[in-house]
Parts: C-alpha cells; structure tokens; sequence
C-alpha cells in the first residue's frame, strides 16, 4: 500500500514538471502566433528587455495578456468540471453540458444589450463588472437545474444531466431573443464571445479574473479530501462525520462562481470541464488532492493551444476557442455517454 502510494506520488510530480514544461513550450509558441512572426530570438531579447518598442507593444500589450488570460480561463472551468463531477456523482457533469455557461452568458449578453449605446461598456469598471454579472447568470441556472432535478428527495446523475442540456436549450433561446435587437457590432461581438473567445486582450481582464482564481482554487484543493468521501456515496460520508448538504452546497457554490467569472470573459467554452478532469483520472488515480492540480495544469495546457490552434489553423482569420475544444471535446461525451448512460 506504502509503495503503491509511493509511486503514484513520484507519477503526480513527474507529471506536474512535464505539464509546466509543456505550458511554457505552448506559452513560447503562442506568442509567435499570429499575423506578425516574432523569431524566438526578438522574443527572448524583448522579453529581457532588450526589444524594439513594436515588439514590446505586440508581446506586452497583446499576446502576453492573451496567453495568461487562457492559461487562467482554462484553470478555472476545469476545476468547476472537476467539482461538478465529485459533488454529483455524474462523470459526464460539465459547466457547458449542465447550462451553467449558458446562464452565465445569457446574463452577460443581457449586460452588454443594456449597455450597449453607452461608454460605460467599454470602461474598465464594467470590466469587473463582468464577471459579477456572469456569476448571477451562473448562480440562477444552477438553481434551476438543482430544483427541476430533484425528485422524490434527490438528484439522480441521469436527470441531472437531461435537465442541464434542457436549460440549456431555454438559455440559449434567451440569447437568440437579445441578440436579434442589438446594433449589428454589438450583435457580432456578442456571436464571437459567444462561441468561446479570449477576448479580453489586455492586462484588465487579467486583473478581474484573477482575484477569483487566486481565492477559489486554492480552496477547492483544501476540500479534496471531502471530494474523496463523497465518492464514497452518501450513507458513507455522512458515517464518517461529513455534513453532506453543507459541503454540497459550499463546493456548488465555487464551481458555479469559477464557471461564471471564467465565462465572462472566456465566452461559452464547452466540454473543456469534462475532458481535464477525465485526463487527471486516468494518469494519476481518483484521490482529488492529485487530480486537481493535474486538472487546473490541464486546463490552463489545452486551452492554450487550442487558442493557438485556432489562431494559426485559418490565418489571417481567427477560429474562435470554444469550437476547437468542441471539436475534440463532442466526440469524447458522446463516447462517455454510451458508456456510462
């Protein structure tokens, strides 16, 4: 047991130093992509300090916040698809199957549609604002689904799962409905984000993002151990002294508020929060004090790339994140679904 242990820890760490390195590879890659190429070399110098004024107005001011924002959109919707998954049981819970993204985006497109004639929009305030405004939207879909779910004193993974992809459908009929009365630039900004797209390029959206990482993640990662317990069903947990609606509730909470602050300025990226938490599982085993970092590393990796991916992939035009995920993510529920359904 001691030395099975053993080296699934030494596994945890080895896979951990080969993530970063991965990410710091995909960072590099990623900030010689686009329209204007930047050899490795400029890339270095400017990066030291030693760049041309275009090349630090190109690295500093477009593609570094860019990269982060990614890397830190991609760390929060994993671990909500993480959390998702233990408090509900349901290895095919995902912020984008369940509506949660939808809810928040529906909040968000509403935001953008009240605004959308005045400078407030384009503030930095309303920049922070965002992620608010998503997390309402995130909240009032989980607490649809939740309601609609439960039936005869709980909430199956099936009818969780079915009621999800219905407020979903209701969600996204809502978007249509604002969409079609805002001004044509308003209404192609709102398809664009709408379709997942890192789209807050400068250090602003950063800044608004980060506070409720910095916060959030670091507390999931203290609840892993009831994570682990509630695996064990709900007769077990509350045997073992877990306060079982108590902490449901709490970690619903924080997967709905990283689901909501990522999409405001992610956009509708789905599938991403199911496939990370799968991946951590299968390399480092069920114990969630390894899969959640592995996850949060996985995210922040795969949307990366994918956002370079789809940045390179139809140059000059830009393909936007959320259907490069897609297009790898769909095939994968499906395949989960027939297993598991």
């Amino acid at each position: 047991m001691h030395i099975d242990t053993t080296k699934k820890d030494k596994r945890f760490k080895t896979l951990l130093i080969l993530l970063i390195t991965l990410s710091f590879i995909a960072c590099v890659v990623s900030i010689n992509a686009g329209q204007l190429k930047l050899p490795i070399t400029d890339v270095l110098k400017t990066l030291l300090g030693q760049g041309t004024p275009e090349n630090e107005l190109t690295i500093f001011q477009f593609r570094l916040p860019r990269i982060v924002l990614a890397f830190l959109v991609g760390m929060g919707i994993a671990i909500s698809g993480a959390i998702l998954q233990g408090i509900s049981q349901n290895p095919l819970a995902d912020p984008g199957i369940l509506g949660i993204n939808s809810g928040a985006g529906f909040a968000v497109v509403v935001y953008m549609f009240l605004f959308q004639d005045t400078n407030f929009l384009n503030g930095w305030l309303s920049v922070f604002m965002m992620p608010i405004t998503a997390l309402l939207g995130a909240f009032l879909a989980s607490l649809l689904i939740y309601l609609i779910s439960w039936k005869n004193g709980q909430v199956t993974p099936v009818r969780l799962l079915l009621v999800g992809i219905g407020i979903n459908a209701a969600f996204s009929a809502g978007l249509t409905i604002f969409q079609m009365k805002m001004e044509p630039v308003d209404f192609m900004k709102a398809v664009v984000w709408l379709s997942g797209s890192i789209w807050g390029t400068n250090w602003t959206f950063v800044l608004a993002l980060l506070p409720w990482l910095i916060f959030l993640i670091p507390l999931t990662i203290m609840k892993s151990r009831v994570l682990d317990v509630l695996r064990l069903g709900d007769f077990i947990s509350i045997g073992l002294g877990v306060q079982l609606e108590k902490e449901r509730r709490l970690l619903l909470i924080v997967a709905v508020a990283l689901a909501g602050a990522c999409v405001s300025v992610g956009g509708g990226i789905t599938f991403l929060g199911l496939i990370a938490p799968h991946i951590a599982r299968r390399l480092v085993g069920a114990s969630h004090a390894r899969v959640l970092p592995l996850t949060a590393l996985l995210g922040g990796f795969l949307l990366l790339s994918a956002d370079t991916l789809g940045r390179v992939i139809m140059a000059p035009m830009e393909l936007p994140v959320g259907i490069v995920v897609s297009v790898v993510g769909a095939p994968y529920f499906i395949y989960l679904l027939m297993r598991k359904v």
